[in-house]
């Protein structure tokens, strides 16, 4: 769901530019804003005690992230930061808050918005509990083909990196190669000039 740019900026959001790897919030951290990407990519991800990194999901423009804490008033999650050069627009948090409560279809849309963020949630667990990473694989695919998530919608390639689907899927690097490369000798996707089309 995107929140209308121009309300935004006339409810006083601002612009943020943000560099590859900048940080916009780290795991802990209090939040203070709304955050809704208008162009580039942000990655919100979790960090284990060995540094292997489990992302929990890439954002592409007119998506937010990082909206739990706006309602809990706990710390963030996760980490997020830049994958590519990005511009974020940032509502301060009781400003985002009013907003909803002086637009009941607003945060209908809102609630609903977090209810599929949650459903994706427990598709990651599902992946993850799979122990067949071709299956994983596949269920991950297909969620995201099915919510125009990481597609070109012109010619079905996958924009994501192998080391990002493994982040995502909690499989190795490798395991992820071997097992697109099975589904390729399969037919369930075409892999030509190192990139991925489904």
């Amino acid at each position: 769901m995107i929140l209308d740019e121009d309300l935004l900026l006339a409810c006083g959001a601002t612009y943020k530019k943000l560099k590859v790897g900048e940080i916009v919030f780290t795991e802990g951290s209090i939040c203070s804003f709304y955050h809704q990407l208008v162009s580039g990519r942000v990655k919100w991800a979790n960090f284990n005690d060995e540094g292997k990194e489990f992302i929990q999901t890439i954002v592409e423009p007119g998506e937010s992230f990082g909206e739990l804490p706006l309602f809990d008033d706990k710390p963030y999650a996760a980490d997020a930061m830049a994958v590519e050069d990005s511009i974020v627009l940032r509502l301060h948090k009781p400003v985002f808050l009013n907003l909803l409560k002086d637009s009941p279809e607003l945060h209908f849309s809102f609630s609903r918005l977090l209810a599929e963020k949650v459903r994706y949630e427990f598709l990651l667990l599902k992946t993850i509990s799979t122990e067949e990473p071709e299956k994983c694989i596949g269920i991950l695919l297909d969620y995201l083909k099915n919510n125009n998530k990481h597609f070109c919608k012109e010619c079905n390639q996958l924009k994501l990196t192998r080391q990002q689907i493994a982040n995502m899927t909690g499989l190795r690097v490798e395991t992820v190669i071997r097992a697109l490369r099975n589904m390729h000798d399969k037919g369930k996707v075409v892999i030509s000039k190192g990139k991925v089309f489904y």
